[in-house]
């Protein structure tokens, strides 16, 4: 029997349609290249400290010595720490040769104890040369961004070996370099602001390391929103607060610091608790024991407002990166007193967050003052997690790189205008007040737009 023929553009056609049909298929599946952007390199290692708890010796949220309550978390004693402990924390360095601590500027004192923000913008990627000054095996794992194996910061049964368990545990006096991608998946959502943050902390043993100190933020701006060193342009003031009940009964340094720090180190008992205030309350975190004393609710590291005054100006564009970490004690509620953050375009003056949680809200304040800052759960202020804030009563000025470009290319296009249009006359709206609010925050965040109606 003779077989028809088929027509040879049939099936060069066919042919056509099976290769495009493969090559969209192999798109789909293969994984996508990493962008060319800016690698941005950091020298960080894990260094012990004597850390101080309260460094003013008062209570600053009050304005006053310290209560019953505050002395029981703060006074050391014959079997009582009191507010300096030995601690590990993440610090920055100049150079591969960590001979030489890069300082921390005096805004962002607030940060205490928290290790240096990491910046990136999506597209980047970020480089973490880590060396292990401290006495245990610590690590940096991250969350968000995307990681190999030998960069993860975390060793558990995962099939993998040899140097690629080499980034989960960094023995004593090693070091270790981490690689992390900042793709689209890791940086704003369509609904998030400019920019949004990811927790990293030591992982070789979580629980101990995290109360040991090891905890810091990576702040990633969305592509096309960063400045030169990775802020976002929108953005005045950026502020990070950790909200962490930093329990010292989970320390690696728990012996050395009743050994340097009590009187008498032999009759400690660690496992003393009793769950009553100094007047006698029951039911509260604010116990007299060694155990409840022992575990500090902190704000970055500072307790009963000892976190340096974190300031800004009246209208300005404030981010807050709010979150938590560590064991059961952490589900916080922060709240700022007299004035409002937006998150995902709900307003509101309180967040709830959980261990691990990150939450970013953005401000506009329009409330001048020295405010409070706190737990809104309530023997969690008792034991001293609160901290304040100052909103100054001064005209926001055009003294930031985001408006001063704005302002240089609004000069650039009315020079080169030859004959501008006819003004259309607009109709008459009644004066605004200077510190006038009304306009959204939402509005005042979006760069550069909405900027040129400020100028």
């Amino acid at each position: 029997m003779i077989q028809p023929r088929v027509p040879r553009t049939i099936l060069v056609s066919a042919l056509f349609l099976g290769l495009v049909f493969c090559a969209h298929s192999a798109r789909l599946h293969a994984v996508p290249a990493h962008s060319a952007g800016t690698t941005r390199t950091y020298y960080v290692a894990a260094d012990e400290v004597q850390w101080d708890y309260t460094p003013s010796g008062r209570d600053e949220a009050m304005g006053m010595d310290f209560d019953e309550i505050g002395k029981a978390f703060t006074q050391s004693g014959p079997h009582r720490i009191g507010h300096v402990y030995k601690k590990a924390m993440y610090r920055e360095y100049t150079d591969a040769s960590f001979a030489n601590l890069k300082p921390r500027s005096a805004e962002d004192a607030y940060l205490g104890i928290l290790g240096p923000i990491l910046r990136g913008a999506v597209g980047d990627t970020i480089k973490v040369v880590f060396r292990n000054n401290g006495s245990h095996p610590y690590s940096m794992h991250p969350h968000g961004v995307l990681y190999l194996k030998d960069s993860e910061g975390a060793d558990y049964n995962d099939g993998t070996s040899g140097p690629d368990k080499e980034d989960g545990g960094v023995p004593p006096g090693a070091t270790h370099t981490y690689v992390w991608q900042i793709k689209e998946r890791s940086g704003p959502g369509p609904n998030d602001p400019s920019s949004v943050f990811w927790l990293y902390h030591s992982h070789a043993d979580e629980l101990r390391d995290v109360a040991s100190g090891l905890f810091g933020v990576i702040v990633v701006t969305r592509r096309g929103n960063a400045l030169p060193d990775g802020r976002p342009k929108d953005v005045d003031h950026e502020f990070v607060t950790m909200y962490i009940a930093i329990n010292e009964n989970e320390s690696w340094y728990l012996d050395d610091n009743i050994r340097d720090h009590t009187t008498d180190p032999k009759g400690v008992n660690k496992r003393e608790s009793s769950p009553f205030t100094p007047s006698g309350m029951a039911g509260t975190v604010a116990g007299t024991g060694f155990i409840e004393t022992n575990v500090k609710w902190s704000i970055n590291g500072y307790i009963f407002g000892n976190t340096p005054l974190m300031t800004m100006k009246m209208g300005d564009r404030v981010r807050w990166y709010v979150a938590t970490l560590g064991d059961f004690n952490n589900g916080h509620t922060p709240h700022w007193h007299g004035n409002t953050v937006l998150v995902g375009g709900q307003r509101t003056d309180v967040l709830s967050i959980t261990s691990a949680q990150m939450i970013t809200a953005d401000m506009v304040p329009d409330a001048p003052g020295i405010w409070l800052y706190h737990c809104h759960i309530s023997d969690h202020m008792l034991a001293g997690m609160a901290a304040r804030y100052e909103v100054r009563n001064v005209k926001r000025t055009c003294l930031d790189p985001g408006l001063e470009l704005f302002r240089t290319q609004k000069v650039v296009r009315s020079s080169r205008t030859a004959s501008p249009a006819p003004a259309r006359k607009a109709p008459e709206k009644p004066a605004r007040n200077a510190h006038d609010t009304s306009k959204s925050d939402a509005e005042l965040f979006r760069f550069p737009s909405a900027l040129q109606r400020d100028l």
